[in-house]
């Protein structure tokens, strides 16, 4: 069976990337996204058996969620999250709910549409995805009970 794909930036650079941004720009949403979800445990075997070392390094802050994705290519597939991980990408990521949160929160809060891929963006889109998720989790349970 194939995984699902939720996002491979590489196929933007080659498509419909603005031009007028920097190639990195392709990763930072992407590397937002991933980040939290490796920080809220939602992420595959694949970070514990072969990329702990990526894991630590960016819970310890020593790389940046662009170089986070920019290491997986600016993939985001369904074999990198657990169960509950690919759940929440599902409705939150696959949906354009996500995308719209990031435009929402950095980008429209911005000139130039270039979003600095720093600690302080991630916080604040951070914050916003963990009320997504809360939600999510909340009428997900409810449904499920």
């Amino acid at each position: 069976m194939k995984n699902l794909i939720y996002q491979k930036s590489k196929s933007q650079f080659l498509s419909h990337f603005p031009s007028i941004l920097p190639m990195d720009q392709a990763y930072v949403h992407v590397g937002m996204f991933l980040g939290w979800m490796l920080e809220h445990d939602l992420y595959s075997e694949i970070f514990e058996d072969e990329e702990a070392h990526q894991l630590l390094r960016f819970n310890n802050k020593e790389i940046s969620c662009s170089l986070l994705s920019a290491l997986w290519d600016g993939y985001l597939g369904e074999e990198l999250f657990n169960e509950e991980g690919n759940d929440f990408c599902h409705y939150y990521y696959q949906s354009g709910i996500y995308r719209r949160d990031y435009q929402e929160t950095l980008v429209n809060q911005i000139q130039n549409g270039h979003v600095e891929d720093t600690w302080e963006n991630y916080t604040t889109l951070s914050a916003r995805i963990t009320i997504r998720y809360k939600e999510w989790k909340k009428n997900f349970q409810t449904v499920s009970a």
